[in-house]
């Protein structure tokens, strides 16, 4: 017999950061009683570690998720508008690139301080939350969770909690997803890196508290094979994250010393230096971590178990969508609890069978937009390229949307379905831009209307 809202109340959920604590919101505010356990310690009693964390790029499926719960205005109260992308070429020179249309942006907003308020909100909910609980086992046939539990560095009795439904939303290196796979005989998984590692940076305020660049805007120093970026915070300062091979003439293992880590960027990012005072010191002190792409199957175990967020499908940061799909995840899964009056036995399935394809495909997407940021945003071919295609969703709104106005601005739009309509629309371009005098023709109407002809 299915397990129903009505006769089945309880959910245990492990991961207390951005998914797991909206999650739990979604499920307090439909009656159930949730039990949130997290590794880490509570980080509202705790200074968050620096130097591990991108800034997140908060777009309009993540909004339409916190407008579900009443939360979006108020997120968008601790959030930085970033209408486009600010480019910074090596010779000194900026072009400015707009995102959409006009009125379109994404927004920069710290991890800590959204994290911070969404367990403020969890709680408000009457969500009861356990930290440094670190799950190390389950046994699947008891429905049981044990955690060992750790209390000012100090290792106390590990603790066994029995739950009725579970949740793994504890991130890219799931520990519950391993128990899951370990008990699972066909479970597959793939994980793979890039060849580049992060490092974060820092522009702090001017000497008269201002931002020492443009403000509303994702600045990108693009270098071919490595970039550094930046995003505006609420305290005037922009967190800055280099993207950099880890091994290599130019790499993180060859800038072993300060004058190597001065010159390189004295070189490479001559406009930066000057408003980043203590980027050596920084370099040598912040660490330097990897980037994973996580895709597996199947998410879910009978009507008891699911994965969610990056436990399901960790993605690199390059569309900035990790946060925004982990938080789609929830909106999706709280509709279908919706739509099955709290069948978890269809809900479950419907939740996988709908995710899957398009967690995959951005994940796909994410990936290929590392090379257009590091790469493309300074070639001019590639800027005509998106002038042109800019002045045919302008035109035609209905016909011609970017691969990445359908991602970031269509949340009604599936991953899968932008993928799709991205990669034929993609190679429709790459003939446009052969075609012959396309520097002098680009925005011809004629042109533009041979290239509408060819969408199906």
């Amino acid at each position: 017999m299915a397990i129903s809202m009505h006769d089945e109340k309880s959910i245990t959920i492990v991961g207390a950061g951005l998914v797991g604590s909206l999650l739990s919101i979604f499920l307090a505010r439909r009656g159930y009683k949730i039990k949130l356990y997290e590794r880490r310690a509570d980080m509202r009693k705790n200074q968050v570690q620096a130097g591990r964390s991108i800034n997140l790029a908060l777009s309009d499926r993540g909004l339409l998720a916190l407008q579900q719960v009443g939360l979006a205005e108020e997120i968008k109260g601790i959030s930085i508008p970033m209408h486009g992308r600010y480019i910074h070429h090596i010779d000194g020179s900026t072009a400015f690139q707009p995102y959409g249309k006009e009125g379109q942006y994404i927004n920069s907003v710290s991890r800590a301080t959204l994290n911070i308020k969404l367990i403020n909100v969890a709680e408000a909910h009457g969500v009861e939350i356990f930290f440094n609980h670190k799950c190390s086992s389950i046994d699947w046939n008891k429905n049981e969770i044990k955690f060992d539990v750790t209390s000012d560095s100090l290792n106390l009795k590990p603790q066994t909690s029995n739950f009725k439904f579970l949740f793994a939303a504890d991130g890219a290196f799931s520990a519950v997803r391993l128990q899951h796979q370990l008990q699972h005989d066909k479970f597959d998984y793939q994980q793979y890196y890039i060849d580049c590692g992060y490092k974060e940076l820092t522009i702090p305020a001017t000497a008269a508290g201002d931002f020492a660049m443009r403000t509303n805007a994702l600045h990108i120093w693009p270098r071919k094979n490595y970039m550094l970026i930046a995003l505006p915070n609420l305290d005037k300062t922009f967190t800055c994250t280099l993207f950099f091979p880890f091994e290599g003439p130019l790499s993180f293992s060859n800038l072993d010393a300060e004058q190597k880590v001065r010159t390189f960027f004295e070189e490479t990012f001559p406009d930066a230096v000057p408003l980043m005072p203590n980027y050596v010191q920084e370099f040598f002190d912040n660490p330097t971590s990897s980037l994973v792409t996580v895709k597996c199957f199947p998410w879910i175990r009978e009507e008891k178990f699911a994965l969610i967020g990056d436990a399901a499908h960790a993605i690199v940061p390059f569309f900035g969508q990790g946060m925004n799909c982990g938080f789609e995840d929830c909106r999706i899964l709280d509709e279908l609890i919706e739509k099955y009056d709290g069948d978890w036995s269809v809900i479950l399935n419907e939740y996988q069978t709908l995710r899957k394809p398009d967690a995959d495909a951005i994940a796909d997407l994410a990936v290929a937009n590392f090379t257009e940021m590091r790469e493309k945003t300074a070639d001019p071919k590639f800027l005509l390229q998106k002038k042109i295609e800019g002045i045919l969703h302008e035109k035609y709104p209905d016909k011609w949307i970017p691969a990445y106005s359908l991602v970031t601005f269509s949340p009604h739009v599936r991953y899968s379905e932008a993928l799709k309509k991205g990669q034929w629309q993609e190679n429709i371009m790459q003939h446009v831009m052969q075609t012959p005098g396309i520097e002098e023709m680009w925005n011809d109407d004629a042109l533009h209307e041979s290239i509408i002809q060819k969408i199906k």
